[in-house]
């Protein structure tokens, strides 16, 4: 995904940021970061008003104390700076096709795939809007994205793949850590192009859906106007 995003805004210089310093490790290996930081979001050992951009990629869902994240957002970002987030959204619950085994009711596989994701909030545009205010960002625009048939087709991948890590793990591992005990967050462990091509165009027949209701949201908000200075990205 960041390679794309290269791509497409002309970028060259990213500082990427993360917690765990395996996949902080991990990211370095691509050559595609200026640096990368092992540390939390809501302390980056960076300048104020030196970035033009953050991104964060489904993260704040998983962070506990999500305000010092987000006022550190709006520190190191330049006047005019913008801040994209994705996240999922009130309605993702909602979105989900289930428990699929008989005698599981439907709030406690909700529990247990809360636990395994680690979500910690489903916010909605208030709630964010909230939030992104108390920090002096106001949001520009905000969309929902993943249909519940997308959501649902993710359900099942998930279901099939790291639920199944999960279910067999010991001791409350999440499904990151099995992997590498397992060798599997190794770069380079690409399924085959042709393979994945074919996967996809499986599991993307019949996904059209003109519901209005969606599982995420993507949010972009901002923080007043300048001159652009670099560029910021949160790699997990």
């Amino acid at each position: 995904m960041t390679r794309i995003l290269l791509e497409q805004t002309g970028q060259r210089e990213i500082v990427g940021v993360d917690p765990d310093p395996a996949e902080a490790a991990q990211a370095k290996g691509l050559g595609i970061y200026a640096t990368v930081h092992v540390g939390g979001g809501d302390r980056v050992p960076e300048e104020e008003g030196s970035f033009d951009w953050v991104l964060s990629n489904s993260v704040l869902e998983h962070v506990d104390a999500i305000e010092p994240v987000i006022a550190e957002v709006a520190r190191v970002l330049r006047p005019g700076g913008q801040f994209v987030l994705t996240v999922p959204g009130p309605d993702f619950h909602k979105c989900l096709h289930g428990p699929v085994l008989p005698g599981v009711s439907r709030e406690e596989y909700l529990r247990h795939l809360d636990a395994r994701l680690a979500h910690l909030r489903y916010w909605d545009r208030q709630q964010w809007e909230a939030a992104l205010n108390r920090s002096g960002m106001v949001i520009e625009w905000l969309s929902g994205y993943l249909s519940v048939a997308e959501v649902r087709r993710w359900e099942s991948i998930s279901r099939l793949t790291a639920g199944v890590l999960y279910g067999v793990g010991r001791g409350g591992a999440q499904p990151i850590e099995i992997q590498r005990r397992l060798g599997m967050r190794k770069s380079g462990r690409r399924m085959p192009a042709v393979v994945a091509a074919a996967v996809a165009a499986a599991m993307s027949a019949g996904l059209t859906d003109s519901s209005p209701v969606f599982g995420c949201l993507l949010i972009r908000a901002s923080r007043g106007a300048s001159a652009p200075t670099r560029t910021a990205e949160r790699t997990g």
